[in-house]
């Protein structure tokens, strides 16, 4: 540490967004780390920012989550990443980590769903929406159906300004929430998809032996702190938690700063 600074060499972060969102918000985190000296890859997923593929396009959870894997397994043999996902982005994470756990050095879940190997990964969103299932919960949200071909018909999900403002954004600057208004795009949750569903998809030996951390946001009203404390003891002692205080659900942005000196904290610790 100099002058207050982390050092750490040069290091590959690739950042994953939530549900609805696109690589747009970590705009200020990743500025931070480039300038830091770091090599930064922030991902759209399918179907989510400037993605050219359409939501009723995705068939599956392993297609939306499909530009993580195809960066993963284009990292060199040799060299690891480190992964940092928000939200509903931990689900990303955890099937990036189970499929090429040997390109991971660590992942940083961020306010996010931390799946458990053996379990199915959808098990925590079903259970936080059947806790939350009340007729004025999600405010101005939006559930719709969309046509994927011949398929079934799949659910979609966009998120309402009211609930943003005062669900995920109600600390972060004005203009960030007017950016978000603009950017969100429908999304489906994938929660009775395969990889979703099945009890064998994350396995100790692959997911569970990447080095977990879990960085709590103190004044999230998405998914509060108390939840978020739960996540992260539902993956055992080895996962290291830490916080930021004054964070809304979206720390990029109420809280740049500090998530980006964070993150080069973990950085500098596991690699």
């Amino acid at each position: 540490m100099e002058n207050g600074k982390i050092k750490v060499k040069g290091q590959h972060f690739v950042l994953v967004h939530g549900l609805c969102h696109g690589a747009w918000c970590w705009y200020k985190v990743a500025t931070a780390l480039r300038s830091a000296g770091h090599r930064v890859t922030a991902l759209d997923m399918a179907a989510c920012g400037a993605s050219a593929v359409r939501v009723e396009e995705v068939r599956s959870f392993e297609e939306y989550s499909r530009p993580l894997l195809d960066a993963l397994a284009a990292v060199p043999p040799g060299e690891k990443v480190v992964l940092v996902g928000h939200s509903y982005g931990g689900h990303c994470l955890a099937l990036a980590m189970e499929t090429h756990p040997e390109k991971v050095a660590v992942a940083v879940f961020v306010a996010a769903s931390m799946p458990v190997a053996g379990r199915p990964m959808s098990l925590f969103m079903k259970q936080h929406l059947k806790e939350n299932s009340g007729a004025d919960y999600f405010v101005d949200c939006k559930f719709g159906m969309v046509e994927r071909g011949s398929e079934k018909l799949a659910e979609t999900f966009l998120l309402g300004p009211e609930w943003m403002s005062q669900r995920m954004y109600q600390l972060s600057p004005p203009e960030d929430f007017t950016l978000a208004k603009m950017l969100v795009r429908p999304a489906q949750m994938f929660l009775e998809d395969e990889a979703m569903t099945g009890e064998s998809v994350l396995t100790e030996g692959r997911y569970g032996a990447v080095s977990h951390v879990y960085i709590v946001a103190e004044e999230d009203k998405t998914l509060l702190a108390e939840d978020q404390r739960r996540v992260a003891a539902s993956g055992g002692a080895g996962v290291e938690v830490r916080t930021i205080e004054g964070a809304d659900h979206m720390p990029m942005f109420s809280k740049p700063a500090e998530l980006a000196e964070l993150i080069l904290e973990v950085a500098a610790k596991y690699t």
